[in-house]
């Protein structure tokens, strides 16, 4: 059985769009046919891990039933019982399979590697959400089918974006009208077409044509850069592998929400122009957007109320420092348990805790500190570079030059 790759090719298009179809020709008369979205959905699934994938299919499989046991459990359980131990050992017993697999490098155990399969941070994502907002309250009862529906929603499931239960219940219960499917429609199509060229001209260009050049340049001049600590060519490369990351996720995440538009989800975009950001925190607002905001929900502002409510730390300043170390160590962790990807994790935490600092001082002397289109610019101009550098050391390039022998 011969494996598809998720927007890998044109063929792949071509077979998701015709046989998407009965679901927008449903839509369009105002009917959901959630039947064959499910056998639609189980084909695509069928040929993206079957065939030589079938152990991923498996895993996936087990992954589902595991994650929806949880679930259901819990689901049952808080409506008697709310004990925070329970909690707590739930959404730990969830997010046990993704760190198994994340710390399978560097605990020198490989075989527990082969409990993952492609998407599975993103479906552990959903279903932690759901454990939290269950707990909270604003999730008030769980369907298993449309949790089966929300966990396993084909276009987003190897990467993303990262939905919301409550958010895509709204859409898979109420059929759009005409008009707005017409127009949802529209927009899909508009998000596909911006994706190839995202991903397939402008990806191509600075991925597959001038990284590797680049790339070689900077092992041409690796004595240089061990000698010095500058390299022009690695220089060249920060900013070429930047591009290239964000024309090709950006173009991905396009695909993704675009299909999900045919399908009538309006599943929430990933990316806003980040690259126009002022400072590192507006960096964060506009990348990767549905996984920065979900840490922010479910780690930043948790861990900060933690603290506060147990009072570990009295400064409300300093509770949100430690908040955003704890929360870019743990997303450097979710990359890789290497050191470039723990670092660029606390890169990124040192440079919102920077940016606070001096947003705290630019409102005590906004008086004295000038505020207009060149200041903006510079702010722009500093953000990119600082954005940039942290690609470097999340490209691991910087591992490659001073371990390769």
């Amino acid at each position: 059985m011969p494996n598809l790759s998720p927007y890998a090719d044109p063929q792949y298009f071509v077979l998701l769009v015709v046989t998407l179809i009965p679901v927008m020709l449903g839509l369009y008369y105002g009917k959901r046919f959630r039947v064959y979205e499910t056998i639609w959905t189980a084909a695509f699934l069928l040929l993206t891990f079957g065939g030589i994938k079938w152990h991923q299919g498996v895993m996936l499989v087990a992954y589902v039933v595991y994650q929806l046991a949880l679930v259901m459990g819990y689901d049952r359980y808080r409506k008697r019982y709310n004990q925070t131990g329970v909690f707590v050992a739930l959404v730990v017993l969830s997010a046990l399979p993704l760190a198994l697999v994340k710390l399978s490098p560097a605990v020198h155990l490989p075989k527990l590697a082969l409990l993952g399969f492609l998407g599975i941070s993103y479906l552990t994502f959903k279903t932690v959400q759901v454990i939290m907002e269950l707990r909270d309250g604003t999730i008030k009862e769980v369907s298993p089918f449309l949790f089966l529906r929300f966990l396993l929603f084909f276009p987003t499931i190897t990467s993303g974006p990262i939905d919301r239960y409550r958010r895509f219940q709204q859409d898979d219960v109420a059929v759009p009208s005409r008009h707005d499917y017409l127009e949802l429609v529209n927009t899909g199509v508009m998000r596909i077409f911006q994706g190839f060229v995202y991903k397939y001209i402008i990806g191509y260009i600075f991925g597959t044509l001038m990284l590797p050049h680049v790339a070689h340049q900077v092992l041409m001049h690796r004595s240089a850069f061990l000698g010095t600590g500058l390299s022009w060519p690695l220089v060249a490369y920060m900013y070429v592998y930047s591009m290239y990351l964000f024309f090709d996720f950006a173009g991905y995440s396009l695909f993704a929400v675009g299909i999900s538009n045919l399908m009538g989800v309006r599943t929430p975009m990933n990316f806003n122009a980040p690259f126009k950001a002022q400072n590192i925190k507006d960096f964060w607002n506009r990348w990767h957007m549905s996984l920065s905001f979900w840490f922010r929900d479910f780690v930043f502002m948790r861990f900060t109320f933690f603290v506060m409510k147990h009072r570990l730390i009295k400064n409300r300043i300093r509770v949100s420092q430690f908040a955003y170390l704890v929360n870019f160590l743990i997303m450097g962790f979710w990359h890789g348990v290497t050191w470039y990807y723990i670092v660029y994790g606390l890169f990124h935490a040192t440079a919102i805790i920077i940016n606070d600092i001096w947003l705290r001082y630019k409102k005590r002397h906004s008086a004295q500190l000038p505020h207009n289109r060149w200041t903006q610019a510079l702010a722009v101009v500093i953000t990119f570079n600082v954005v940039c550098l942290s690609f470097l050391i999340f490209s691991g390039e910087l591992n490659t030059l001073w371990f390769k022998h």
